[in-house]
């Protein structure tokens, strides 16, 4: 497995697909329609502008397998420190570890671009997403209860927080 940075023109339609599949058959993506191509060249052109990576996993020959990126928590300025996080991984390579591997990636970099917070909202069935997390350090920080319908029943969002030990002089403004 190899990580690197995903663009649209390389990645973009493997990580259109992999978001398709999470919106069709789950409710790791409280969407009801799949995405476009439109939608991708938004999603990557907001990334870029934000300065959020967007890190995929690939196997040997270059086929994405899994992405994770993060981006604004809130759009006001004194939730600058924060960012929300997501990871989404093909359904034939789900349960290898490439979710912890893709997740300490996700740190890693928050860590160097000095985010205090990640928040990652995640639907309470999704127990292997929550073990996941909890694996990783973030613990529980809240659930918004009936937060979504979708598949005919109501959904419970639980967000997740990991702190950071950045910045190491935060600023107002």
């Amino acid at each position: 497995m190899q990580f690197i940075d995903c663009s649209l023109e390389s990645h973009g339609a493997e990580i259109l697909d992999i978001l398709n599949d999470a919106i069709v058959h789950s409710t790791a993506l409280y969407d009801y329609r799949p995405r476009t191509s439109d939608n991708m060249t938004g999603w990557f052109n907001a990334k870029t502008a934000g300065r959020f990576p967007v890190i995929g996993a690939t196997d040997e020959r270059g086929a994405l397998l899994g992405f994770a990126s993060y981006g604004t928590f809130r759009a006001w300025p004194a939730y600058k420190y924060s960012v929300e996080h997501s990871i989404y991984i093909h359904r034939d390579h789900r349960g290898r570890g490439l979710g912890v591997a893709l997740m300490q990636q996700l740190i890693e970099a928050a860590t160097r671009q000095e985010y205090h917070v990640m928040v990652g909202g995640i639907d309470v069935a999704n127990a292997a997403s929550i073990a996941l997390h909890e694996k990783l350090g973030f613990t529980h920080a809240g659930t918004i209860r009936q937060a979504g319908f979708k598949f005919g029943r109501w959904l419970d969002l639980a967000f997740y927080q990991r702190i950071l030990q950045t910045p190491v002089t935060p600023v107002d403004g």
